[in-house]
């Protein structure tokens, strides 16, 4: 086991240094030495960071091959906008670094089965940093499910209930610089499910995707694209550019997926009509009972009816053991503590040589639903296969590595600190 890793991070925009700043830059265990951006502002935000933090001064970039051959870094942690993930996923991969990428879809399928190629030849990790697995609802409802008490688990749903055309926010924020959303391009060229993973993540442990159960057929309707061009009007006038731009992206995507097990996931994207707040609806139906996040509510057979917003009292009974261990400490970092634990999650698995909880075969699964999405889309909803990735081991896989970040079982393991002693508090 290490004491001490050395990272190399490439992406330095709004989520790369916001995760920088309040997650990996607070590891003692962690050494940052080399970061990369092709933007010179963003390089000198993020060596600002670290100065201010009292870490190292690190080696400032704008070729991240100076990263990949670098034998000294152990692991590469990639935030750039989606579109650059797979291609310097590949590459940290060949260079043997354990490989994180933040979340976001692939563009096309061979894109996800080079990297599986690349995974099975070489061995090297390569885990999405999926902060939503790390969720205390989600993890609630996983442990609930592994414990049976939903009974014979039959569909499940979630989605990105998220408006981001509003101006400040995501698509047409900061239109005026040299960085404006990379986003804005893919909802121009592409009509597709886009960003299914904060949803589908937690679903898929849930539902044991990859571990004797896949993803077999998947189908996806676009409704028209209307809300974009509208908030563009109002925004930058009637004769602005964006205004006149012919968007693809439907406002509503609704994507259907079926399972080897029987059962069924609802997707939707939902991010460019007006709505009054955040949700990812993430939905588990089972025979004895479910949990929905939209009403904050987890029922079983035999509850008194009605039931409103009960979550606080099933986290007392039923808090993942790691959420319950979290919380008792103060929780650290954003999104509630989720984007801490998924990152450590990571840095874990560097320190011990294992492979990480959310693996290869979950990472490209998951990156292969936009693409497939898009094809479903063009053909009208018409049902396309899901790839298995596995190549058939996921009817037999490899016995669950068993550590406190887990997420195909439930486990307790008190002898890894969610922090070191430095910052614990």
């Amino acid at each position: 086991m290490k004491e001490k890793i050395k990272i190399g991070y490439i992406g330095l925009g709004r989520r790369g240094t916001g995760m920088l700043d309040v997650c990996f830059s607070e590891m003692p265990d962690v050494e940052i030495t080399t970061i990369c951006d092709t933007y010179r502002p963003a390089l000198e935000k993020g060596q600002k960071i670290l100065l201010e933090k009292g870490r190292p001064d690190p080696i400032m970039t704008t070729d991240c091959s100076d990263i990949f051959d670098n034998p000294e870094i152990d692991a590469v942690i990639i935030m750039t906008g989606w579109c650059e993930h797979a291609e310097l996923a590949a590459k940290s991969m060949l260079a043997g670094k354990y490989t994180a990428i933040e979340v976001g879809c692939a563009f096309d399928l061979t894109e996800c089965y080079k990297l599986i190629d690349i995974y099975e030849k070489t061995g090297t990790p390569l885990m999405m940093l999926e902060n939503c697995c790390y969720g205390r609802a989600e993890m609630m409802a996983l442990n609930i499910a592994k414990q049976g008490l939903f009974g014979e688990i039959v569909h499940c749903a979630g989605g990105y209930h998220h408006e981001l055309s509003l101006p400040e926010v995501e698509l047409f924020k900061d239109m005026d610089s040299e960085n404006p959303h990379y986003r804005l391009k893919s909802y121009i060229y592409r009509n597709c499910e886009q960003y299914p993973t904060h949803e589908l993540g937690p679903i898929a442990k849930v539902l044991g995707l990859n571990r004797g159960n896949r993803m077999l057929t998947l189908s996806s309707f676009a409704s028209k694209s209307a809300g974009l061009k509208q908030s563009a009007r109002e925004i930058f006038g009637e004769d602005s550019p964006y205004a006149k731009t012919d968007y693809k992206q439907g406002d509503i995507i609704t994507t259907v997926i079926t399972c080897a097990g029987g059962e069924t996931i609802h997707l939707c994207l939902d991010t460019t009509l007006p709505r009054p707040y955040y949700s990812r609806n993430f939905t588990v139906r089972g025979t004895q009972g479910m949990y929905t996040e939209e009403r904050h509510v987890a029922f079983f057979k035999g509850m008194e009816e009605p039931v409103e917003n009960n979550e606080e009292e099933m986290f007392k009974k039923y808090d993942h053991p790691l959420q319950k261990e979290f919380f008792a400490k103060g929780t650290r970092g954003g999104h509630g503590g989720m984007d801490w634990l998924v990152c450590r999650a990571f840095v874990e698995s560097v320190k011990n040589g294992t492979n990480t909880p959310i693996d290869a075969y979950d990472t490209v699964s998951w990156m292969a639903i936009a693409p497939l999405s898009e094809m479903s889309v063009a053909r009208g909803g018409m049902p396309v296969d899901v790839p298995d990735f596995t190549r058939g081991k996921w009817m037999d896989r490899e016995p669950v590595l068993q550590c406190k970040y887990c997420l195909d079982e439930i486990c307790i393991d008190e002898s890894t600190p969610i922090y070191t002693d430095e910052n614990e508090e």
